[in-house]
């Protein structure tokens, strides 16, 4: 079992001692300052942010896909007991970020779960599924640590599974797998040539969010502003410093339904940055004159429009209905510096439509 079987199975920052640390370890250490004190239940300035490095770029069957890389990371992941933290281990050479985007409509899937295999020479370095994440800089994308064995030429094959998510338009249509493979020339004096950006003490820790990187010809994973989205959106909340906006669409016909139905879609982002906040697991209940006209899952879907989304078919919605969202998980991504301590403890949002 690797390291990565382990968290997976287990978590924990106690798995592998920091005792004989290198030089090198010691450098990359340095890269991940002490975290802020007293940070908030909320989104916040991390101590830092860093750039990145595009080896390349392919396409195959309806996917994009580019091949990214920058420092190691520390990061946390959602367990049932709790978030646990990931600390950079001695033998970690870089975070490689797989971006797999539908070429089509420029949406970022967080639901094709790809594979990675890292080949030197014929010979296997490192196999691993990288995490779904949250990061400030990055937004969305698949991510984790890799482990390389020093200066030299690598393949990295990225493979991608078919969708577990509802999609629907023409994103119905790509329901297939694909596979990139990329030579990857690594250096260590390249690494260093990344940008590394240190946060002043006075405002790291405090509520904000370092903007998203401009990633040139990579698509964002932000969702649509509230003016941008379809239908007639007719509110707003907010749970665990994410925010949920609701619109209703006069056809259901795409999304299940048929033309006589609404469709009450939620579409929850971060603050700042606007970045999409899937693996939730949501449920709403629409009130009208104290009875209930609606309980039921929000189903998570991804539309060319709406983009990632929750949603449901109802009968009717009329001005002055009460809905309540509940969030019955959280969002199960990995989590970068400064998003942590957010959208854990999600209570219910009450909307006015």
């Amino acid at each position: 079992m690797n390291r990565r079987d382990v968290l997976r199975a287990v978590g924990g920052t106690s798995l592998v001692g920091l005792a004989g640390c290198t030089g090198l370890f010691e450098t990359r250490s340095a890269r991940a300052p002490p975290l802020p004190e007293n940070r908030p239940d909320a989104v916040y300035y991390p101590t830092h942010y860093e750039g990145m490095k595009m080896p390349g770029m392919k396409e195959q069957g309806g996917y994009s896909c580019a091949l990214t890389y920058s420092y190691a990371h520390r990061f946390w992941l959602m367990k049932p007991n709790g978030i646990t933290k990931v600390e950079i281990q001695s033998e970690d050479s870089i975070h490689l970020m797989p971006v797999v985007w539908e070429t089509q409509t420029g949406i970022i899937p967080p639901d094709i779960n790809p594979q990675l295999t890292i080949t030197q020479d014929g010979e296997q370095v490192d196999q691993f599924a990288p995490w779904p994440m949250l990061s400030q800089p990055m937004g969305f994308h698949f991510g984790d640590n890799a482990q390389l064995q020093g200066d030299g030429t690598y393949t990295v094959e990225v493979s991608i599974g078919g969708p577990s998510t509802r999609r629907t338009g023409s994103l119905a249509e790509n329901q297939g797998n694909a596979s990139f493979t990329f030579e990857f020339e690594f250096s260590e004096s390249t690494l260093n040539e990344i940008s590394y950006t240190d946060i002043p003490d006075d405002r790291e820790g405090t509520k904000g969010a370092v903007d998203l990187m401009d990633m040139e010809m990579l698509p964002s994973s932000q969702v649509p502003t509230p003016d941008a989205l379809p239908g007639d959106v007719r509110g707003s909340g907010t749970s665990g410093d994410a925010k949920f906006v609701v619109t209703i669409l006069e056809d259901a016909s795409r999304f299940g339904g048929d033309e006589e139905q609404r469709y009450l879609a939620v579409s929850p982002r971060t603050p700042y940055n606007r970045t999409m906040l899937p693996m939730m697991s949501l449920s709403g209940t629409l009130h009208r004159d104290g009875m209930s006209v609606f309980d039921g899952i929000l189903q998570a879907t991804i539309d060319p429009e709406l983009r990632y989304h929750y949603g449901a078919t109802v009968a009717d919605v009329q001005t002055g209905d009460e809905l309540t969202i509940t969030v019955d998980s959280p969002p199960q991504t990995a989590r970068h510096e400064g998003y942590e301590t957010a959208f854990v403890d999600m209570p219910d949002v009450q909307v006015t439509l």
